[in-house]
């Protein structure tokens, strides 16, 4: 049974500073850091405050707590936190929940398409050709993001499943280009028809 209605912390920055402090007892900062490096921040927004407001949250819910507080030269003391027991046990129901239940989400692409025939087809044309040029650099990167991880991890000697995060990302866009450039080619056919008063593009909804 689903337990998000209940759940003190729920949005996905607080999922990924768990999982990470659940690999290790980290300063916010270094939790930033570990974030970006491994391009999660692709998730949502990370920024100082939210990162920081989030600890706060996690640490008020009593899923983690400080462990000590590290000096190193003239920087400021960052304290250190690490998951408690609670918090093992919510980050595990947590992705326990959101693998089994599919939710409704609502990507800014999808709301996007449902008014495409307001660009007319030489518009949509147009604005899905540079989407499918956009996409296909981003594969491209993803792809050597892959490999190098792959590369980093077999090295230190961990599994491949340290990095299906990427892999999944990958996948979505491989998948999304397939249906961007399908739909090209289904204006290109005529076989995805206009009506009449919105050909140019020109009409108002």
């Amino acid at each position: 049974m689903s337990t998000s209605g209940r759940r003190p912390v729920s949005n996905m920055l607080g999922l990924a500073i768990l999982g990470l402090l659940h690999e290790q007892p980290m300063h916010p900062h270094g939790i930033a850091a570990e974030l970006r490096g491994r391009g999660m921040d692709r998730s949502f927004k990370l920024r100082t405050g939210s990162l920081y407001d989030t600890v706060r949250a996690l640490e008020r819910a009593g899923w983690i707590e400080a462990q000590e507080k590290v000096q190193i030269g003239a920087r400021p003391e960052r304290t250190i936190y690490a998951p408690t027991a609670d918090g093992r046990t919510a980050f595990v129901d947590w992705i326990d929940e959101l693998v089994r239940e599919p939710r409704d989400e609502f990507p800014t692409f999808g709301s996007a398409v449902t008014y495409l025939g307001a660009l007319g087809t030489s518009g949509a044309r147009s604005a899905l050709r540079e989407r499918a040029r956009r996409l296909r650099t981003e594969i491209d990167q993803l792809r050597a993001e892959h490999q190098d991880a792959l590369g980093e991890l077999e090295a230190a000697g961990h599994p491949r499943l340290f990095v299906l995060e990427v892999e999944y990302a990958l996948h979505m866009q491989e998948a999304e280009l397939a249906w961007v450039e399908r739909t090209i080619d289904e204006i290109d056919a005529e076989t995805l028809t206009w009506p009449a008063d919105l050909v140019t593009g020109s009409a108002s909804l």
